[in-house]
């Protein structure tokens, strides 16, 4: 490769937008997919891409296999899968600790070889709340090697995660830009990287079972338990006591007041449930009336409760003769729920949000990094990784968990479960599997055969199909494919790999370099996420390839697996989900996710040198 390369107006023009890119995802000023937006519009305006092509990512093979994986592991969650999952890790690990964190690791890691990682982690937690609960081992020493498990495991298929997803896009991109004589880049089977998968799936396990779980804290019985049992709370939150029902009286100072200025009150135990007008309600808005002859849902140390009614002229029963059907445990109940990285209510507070008002959920706690906070938690703005303590009914929790705003880490009874679906939906998806197997079709297009084969059959329903969907995550990867293919395209991939290689000593051996472009790639997608990570480095390796004589599918697939290596910050969605059910710090992280990181690296050169 010619090392002398001028640098043009196009290279610089590619290299601001790649840095301009790093410095808005590392000070998250603006929302990562709006970033995402204005590259691709700068790009279009500054002629880098044709204007013809620059939508194109959003048909691209890579972004429908990413939407038919969220989706086909919906139409999975519909049937009660992970329902059965729980009840046979159980009974197989037969009370044994080890036994259960291998079993657990091991089929959480190969469920994210056909599932999103965001998605595989989405649904283990509630499994990890009840494996918790009935065994008494803590969410911390539970979580870490599940979240472990599931990136790793990833590298099974070339549809596990995102990075791979994008890596044949971006080699059949790289075709049109390869020098005369260079051989054409294949794109990568479906199980191409099976080898290496299980090999860092098994490394995973090892880690936890041998090492890692020294470095965990060890926090016996404080795991989620079901909301059914109220100690955990009680425990954690100061939420405890009983629901016992407060008949207002015509001498109350209450009557009149609207239900949130009640909650303002001295002493006050907390409010959950009001009947009014002959209308029961769980959760009222805070907007509601009392009146004479309404009936307040209290829940609290019964001291309180009966200090609270004496005070304010109501009249205690500890019976519930309105409110029995409403505080069922089989209906309603407490629950806790983590606020994703990609939630809408970021930013806002319960009172912004009209969380009793528009969704039935009343807010009674925040968890945030290890303060819990009880006093005006309404007004209190939320934040990516909040621990929410919820009181709602359980079809209104799942109701406000399938908008993606929240994930529910408490086991709790779902509605719209198809458990008679099972049988249908595991041929169909097997089925989807062989197809994308046989390399005859696309992947994309047999990912997308088992979609449909899903609807029609009704193991999902269409609106489903959609909510299931994380949109700013394909958005944000249909708008950054094209910085790639500028990166190629401008000659400015080639201008890095070129004076990359002059800067190394003559003779530097091939792995070494992958190595290097490895622990790159890693530290890239601690900042600008593992897709950009992806689609910045991967035309950089495949020029560094060609200048030093090595296998340019090889170092890509370098590049794509170490795009997932982070086990350290919450810029790895996975780990940003358990960071707040777990309680993990910083420190914590990085002593027991650093180690792993480099065992990871090492893994992947050495068994991409083998394979390849």
């Amino acid at each position: 490769m010619d090392t002398a390369l001028t640098l043009t107006t196009d290279m610089k023009l590619v290299l601001g937008l790649v840095g301009f890119t790093m410095v808005m995802f590392l000070f998250e000023r603006i929302r990562a997919d709006v970033v995402a937006l204005c590259v691709l519009v700068m790009l279009g305006l500054s002629g880098l891409v044709a204007p013809d092509e620059l939508f194109n990512g959003f048909s691209g093979q890579a972004v429908i296999s990413v939407i038919a994986t969220m989706i086909l592991g919906a139409g999975l969650d519909r049937t009660g899968a992970l329902n059965r999952l729980a009840a046979w890790l159980l009974r197989r690990a037969h009370g044994i600790e080890q036994r259960l964190m291998l079993l657990t690791g091991a089929i959480a890691g190969i469920n994210s070889s056909f599932m999103q990682n965001p998605a595989v982690m989405a649904l283990y937690l509630p499994v990890a709340s009840r494996l918790s609960s009935r065994t008494g081992l803590s969410l911390p020493r539970l979580l870490l090697p599940i979240a472990a498990a599931i990136i790793m495991g990833s590298a099974l298929t070339m549809v596990g995660n995102s990075p791979l997803i994008l890596l044949n896009d971006l080699l059949v991109a790289a075709n049109s830009n390869l020098p005369s004589g260079a051989a054409t880049l294949e794109p990568l089977k479906m199980f191409a990287p099976l080898p290496i998968g299980l090999t860092l799936l098994a490394a995973a396990l090892a880690y936890f079972h041998f090492f890692g779980h020294k470095l965990e804290r060890d926090e016996v019985g404080k795991g989620v338990t079901p909301a059914r049992t109220q100690s955990y709370f009680a425990k954690a939150y100061g939420i405890e006591g009983d629901v016992y029902e407060l008949t207002v009286t015509a001498e109350s100072p209450l009557v009149g007041m609207s239900l949130g200025e009640a909650e303002t009150l001295h002493g006050v135990p907390l409010l959950l449930a009001l009947k009014s007008n002959s209308e029961e309600r769980l959760a009222p808005p805070a907007d509601t009336r009392i009146w004479v002859g309404s009936v307040l849902g209290a829940m609290g140390p019964k001291q309180q409760v009966a200090d609270f009614a004496q005070n304010n002229f109501l009249r205690l029963s500890s019976r519930l003769r309105n409110f029995g059907d409403l505080f069922n445990p089989s209906r309603a109940g407490i629950s806790e729920a983590v606020i994703p990285p990609t939630s809408g209510f970021i930013g806002k507070t319960g009172r912004e949000l009209e969380l009793r008002k528009q969704r039935g959920i009343s807010l009674l706690a925040i968890n945030r990094d290890k303060t819990v906070l009880r006093d005006d938690v309404r007004n209190q703005p939320l934040r990516a990784g909040d621990m929410l303590v919820l009181h709602s009914i359980w079809t209104d929790l799942a109701k406000a968990a399938a908008g993606k705003d929240l994930v529910v880490v408490t086991d709790y009874p779902k509605g719209e479960q198809r458990p008679h679906k099972f049988k249908i939906a595991m041929g169909i998806f097997a089925v989807a599997m062989l197809l994308a197997l046989s390399s005859r079709l696309p992947v994309s297009l047999a990912l997308m055969t088992g979609v449909a084969g899903m609807l029609i059959a009704g193991v999902i329903h269409i609106d489903e199909a959609y909510s299931a969907i994380n949109w700013k995550t394909v958005f944000m990867m249909a708008c950054l494919i094209p910085l790639g293919w500028a990166m190629d395209s401008s000659g400015a991939a080639a201008w890095v790999a070129g004076h990359s290689i002059e800067q190394l000593p003559d003779g530097t051996p091939v792995w070494i370099m992958q190595l290097l472009l490895g622990l790159l790639t890693t530290a890239f997608s601690l900042v600008i996420s593992h897709v950009g990570a992806t689609i910045v480095v991967v035309p950089l390796a495949i020029n560094i390839a060609l200048a030093a004589g090595g296998n340019p599918t090889a170092f890509a697939l370098i590049v794509a697996l170490s795009a997932s290596n982070n086990f350290m910050t919450a810029s790895n969605p996975v780990i940003s989900m358990i960071t707040g059910p777990a309680g993990y710090s910083a420190k914590e992280l990085w002593k027991i996710g650093a180690p792993l990181s480099l065992v990871y690296t090492a893994i992947a050169v050495l068994m991409v040198n083998l394979l390849f």
